[in-house]
């Protein structure tokens, strides 16, 4: 089984912490499915999207993009292999399944969210992608 150890990971880095993680890399896979501003408007604005938002909780009380889930990236392995009745419980919402195509992970400015995604990945959503801009560009050019 996959152990992945998280904690620190590009969160850490972000705060001049060293990586701390035993993450298997998927080298520029994770990388390559990025999603842009343009196509994750319109599947937000939908309502087709399964939008998870990996910053800490003090940066989502600080505004988040309509309809996310905030789990910490530090978070998404355990999170992602709850049984679906205890993700519900845990996240108000339902579990992501593996070949869910709108499953878009996004962070503050592209790291901690493209980190999220190759965990996701390596857990079997290969369709998962990331939101490179981030909650910067995404209140940039939505106004919030």
């Amino acid at each position: 089984m996959l152990r992945l150890r998280t904690l620190l990971g590009w969160a850490g880095r972000g705060l001049g912490l060293a990586r701390v993680s035993n993450t298997p890399r998927l080298g520029n896979m994770a990388r390559g499915n990025v999603i842009s501003h343009k196509d994750m408007k319109a599947l937000v604005t939908s309502g087709k999207a399964h939008v998870i938002d990996v910053r800490l909780p003090e940066e989502v009380a600080n505004g988040h993009i309509a309809s996310s889930v905030n789990i910490p990236v530090a978070e998404i392995e355990e999170a992602l292999k709850m049984d679906p009745e205890t993700f519900k419980i845990k996240y108000g919402v339902d579990k992501p399944k593996k070949d869910d195509e709108n499953l878009i992970f996004h962070c503050q400015m592209g790291r901690r969210g493209a980190q999220a995604t190759e965990i996701a990945m390596i857990l079997g959503y290969t369709k998962a992608r990331n939101y490179a801009g981030g909650y910067k560009e995404w209140s940039e050019k939505e106004g919030k």
